[in-house]
């Protein structure tokens, strides 16, 4: 009654719901930026059994948004580490450490002991993975994504809603997106959407508020701005991946595939001659890059005014750190409005390279 005090008296969650909270079951895959805030929240909230799966070690360049763990962590196993501080933390709960690779042979498996699975993940492969395994198993999927200064929040396969397949019916090539090791992330981050991803296992569970679920929450650190994108149920993608059930476990996922939004960077695009540039970033955004001259469309609005792009001109995409531009693409490619790119460098980047060469001439 003390330790959960907070939450027993607030009347949508009472005794009952924190009751609920203790019969609950969640799997989080990956114990990273994103794994540890999950997991800080959930075991202080009272999840009665939590399941960790992170193959990797504690590294010192984690320390910086990994707070889960201290220096005396380097060198251990992240799910053993985890689970060695978050039993100080809580100790009236179960929690599992599996100290391995998440893959084909052992997700379904896994993931049939638990209600909920929680992705941390920082790879396409596995969220991919994650996916497709989720649905199988019919268990709903928290999916947290982080690049640099924005993230992404929602909230698949809940319900008969959409999934992740939905959202990027194919994977990109592998090693065609960087991940923080390679591009870097602000450290703060990862707090900020790991506890909205506990938020919504919280909701999920209690049945409480506006469910992530059919929407993308995307994040910016930078301007503080937030935008809802509304994902529509994808019966095909989704039957692609019912009717490999059966195989599911022994064939490896096609993850390869040719099709992801084209990139191009600021210098290139330079290049071309017969273009239209394109910010998809809302009106209240800065720095303004109006030496392009581009046209304004909001992500959240873009596929509501299709028609104010021009089919015959190959078309910069661009936004503040490059994820919303990819999304931008991928909905022109979805209605075969080709000669897109998603420009690779940000408004700040292509505002400083423009400047740059305008020394130089």
């Amino acid at each position: 009654m003390n330790r959960y005090n907070r939450h027993i008296i607030l009347s949508e969650i009472g005794q009952k719901g924190q009751d609920k909270l203790s019969n609950a079951k969640v799997l989080v895959v990956g114990a990273g930026g994103l794994g540890c805030p999950v997991l800080q929240y959930l075991t202080a909230a009272g999840i009665g059994t939590i399941g960790i799966i992170d193959f990797d070690v504690v590294e010192e360049s984690n320390l910086q948004r990994q707070v889960l763990f201290g220096t005396s962590s380097l060198g251990k196993s992240k799910a053993i580490a985890a689970k060695e501080r978050l039993m100080d933390l809580n100790n009236t709960i179960t929690i599992h450490a599996y100290s391995e690779k998440l893959t084909h042979k052992n997700a379904i498996e896994l993931f049939k002991d638990y209600d909920i699975i929680v992705d941390g993940t920082d790879n396409f492969a596995t969220r991919y993975l994650i996916n497709d395994a989720s649905l199988i198993t019919n268990k709903p999927l928290v999916y947290g994504a982080i690049y640099k200064f924005e993230g992404q929040v929602a909230v698949f396969n809940y319900q008969k809603g959409p999934s992740y397949r939905c959202l990027f019916p194919t994977p990109p090539k592998e090693g065609a997106i960087p991940n923080c090791s390679e591009i870097g992330v602000l450290g703060v981050l990862p707090g900020i959407i790991g506890s909205m991803q506990a938020t919504e296992v919280l909701k999920i569970i209690l049945r409480l508020g506006d469910i992530l679920s059919g929407k993308l929450f995307c994040y910016n650190a930078l301007t503080t701005h937030t935008t809802t994108l509304i994902i529509n149920r994808s019966e095909v993608e989704i039957n692609k991946v019912l009717t490999k059930k059966e195989s599911f476990q022994n064939t490896k996922e096609e993850l390869n595939c040719a099709f992801y939004p084209p990139e191009i960077s600021i210098e290139d695009a330079f290049q071309k001659k017969d273009v239209q540039f394109i910010d998809v970033r809302e009106d209240d955004e800065f720095p303004k890059v109006e030496f392009l001259n581009p046209i304004y469309i909001p992500l959240s609005e873009f596929e509501n005014n299709l028609e104010k792009i021009d089919s015959e001109k190959e078309k910069m995409i661009f936004c503040q750190a490059g994820i919303r531009s990819k999304i931008a693409v991928s909905i022109l490619q979805k209605h075969r409005i080709n000669k897109s790119y998603s420009v690779i460098e940000g408004a700040s980047e292509i505002l400083e390279y423009m400047t740059q060469l305008q020394k130089e001439y």
